[in-house]
C-alpha cells in the first residue's frame, strides 16, 4: 500500500505543489502589505534607480575634466604582467 501511495504522490506532486505555493505566496504578500500599510512605501517619483544614480555620479565626476586627454595604451600596460610583455622586446630588457 505504501509504495502505491508514494508513487501517486510523486506523480502528482507538481500539480499539487504549484497551487499550494501560489496560495501561500498570495496570502503572505497581502498579509505583509496589511501589516506595513501604505505609508511605509516610498513615492515612486522620488526614488531613482541604481543606474540613474550611477549616471548622475559619473556626470558630476567628469564635469571639470577634459575628456579628450586619454592615456595611451602603449604607456599604460597595467592590464598584463610586465614580464610577459617584455619577454620578446630587446629594447625593454
Amino acid at each position: 500500500m505504501w509504495p502505491i501511495l508514494w508513487t501517486t504522490i510523486r506523480t502528482y506532486a507538481p500539480y499539487v505543489t504549484f497551487p499550494v505555493a501560489f496560495v501561500v505566496g498570495a496570502v503572505g504578500y497581502h498579509l505583509e502589505w496589511f501589516i506595513r500599510g501604505q505609508s511605509a512605501l516610498p513615492p515612486p517619483e522620488e526614488e531613482k534607480s541604481i543606474s540613474e544614480r550611477r549616471e548622475d555620479r559619473r556626470l558630476q565626476e567628469s564635469a571639470g575634466k577634459d575628456l579628450t586627454e586619454v592615456v595611451s595604451l602603449k604607456d599604460k600596460l597595467e592590464f598584463a604582467p610586465k614580464a610577459v610583455l617584455n619577454r620578446n622586446r630587446p629594447e625593454k630588457n
